[in-house]
């Protein structure tokens, strides 16, 4: 009989391809595609939006792919706009968010000290997708992110973990299975529910002090299962379900990120508090 992790390595790489299959296909190598006005270290912020905007891809995405609906919309509304390659593995072009989380977060921290240092600002705003919407509060939790950070919002994140709908539930009936995808794509194993990282990361409390938070979930969600267990518990949260703002709203994981405008209003009213207004159905419009 062939050994385990012979066996095993075909499995590992199906479930990469099936995750991957949810992404839309890359359009270009994002450091050739276009920016669309993001990515602009010139861009000084202005007295309405004083805070640059850094937003941080999920799993499999990378700084272009993920933000080429978001960005523009932001830039448009006058902020100051930039995104980060993180979580790269060797020998993996495109598709990042893959390496361990605790790393991608001291990369995030440089990108953020960049921007600071660039616009002048003392603090950045933080948007993210999926674990680019958790992996910021390891951050901002043990690497000093909270002073230099005054809004975390959240699409669809994997704030304490996910099964994937009970799939990763099966890898103790596969001796050496959790080891093999641990060793291949640490990134994965860490949003496991139950990872050292996560028990970790939301000991102690969901929230660290200074920074507000805000996630915005989808009941539709097929990555982060259940969508609750992306909501945070903290005295400065605010919890959305997209559709108690929007019955017909169907988006899911991935296009709560990359095509929303209904759960982007909501993040322009998370970034922007004092001039926020009624998210609803017609928001798809603005």
């Amino acid at each position: 009989m062939l050994p385990w992790k012979r066996v095993l390595r075909p499995l590992t790489a199906l479930l990469l391809t099936a995750a991957v299959a949810v992404v839309p296909a890359a359009t270009a190598r994002a450091d050739s595609a276009p920016s669309s006005g993001w990515n602009t270290y010139s861009c000084k912020p202005s007295t309405a939006h004083p805070r640059p905007v850094v937003l941080v891809h999920g799993t499999f995405g990378n700084s272009v792919d993920n933000w080429l609906a978001l960005a523009p919309y932001l830039v448009g509304r006058g902020y100051c706009v930039y995104s980060l390659d993180y979580g790269q593995l060797p020998g993996v072009p495109l598709f990042n968010g893959l390496g361990p989380i605790d790393k991608s977060a001291e990369q995030l921290q440089s990108f953020v000290d960049k921007v600071l240092a660039a616009t002048g600002a003392a603090k950045a705003d933080l948007v993210g997708h999926s674990q680019g919407g958790m992996m910021p509060r390891y951050y901002l939790k043990f690497l000093g992110g909270a002073a230099k950070v005054n809004a975390l919002v959240g699409l669809a994140p994997d704030n304490h973990g996910t099964t994937l709908s009970g799939l990763t539930n099966l890898l103790p009936y596969f001796p050496g299975a959790e080891d093999l995808l641990k060793a291949s794509t640490p990134g994965l194993a860490d949003q496991m529910a139950g990872s050292a990282f996560l028990t970790k990361l939301n000991a102690g409390g969901d929230t660290v002090a200074g920074v507000h938070y805000t996630v915005i979930a989808t009941k539709h969600d097929e990555v982060v299962t259940p969508y609750s267990s992306g909501f945070l518990s903290g005295s400065d949260v605010h919890n959305v379900l997209l559709q108690d703002l929007c019955p017909v709203d169907f988006s899911e994981h991935v296009a709560i990120g990359l095509l929303d405008r209904i759960a982007y209003h909501e993040v322009a009213n998370a970034l922007d508090p004092a001039h926020a207004t009624a998210t609803t159905c017609a928001s798809v419009f603005s």
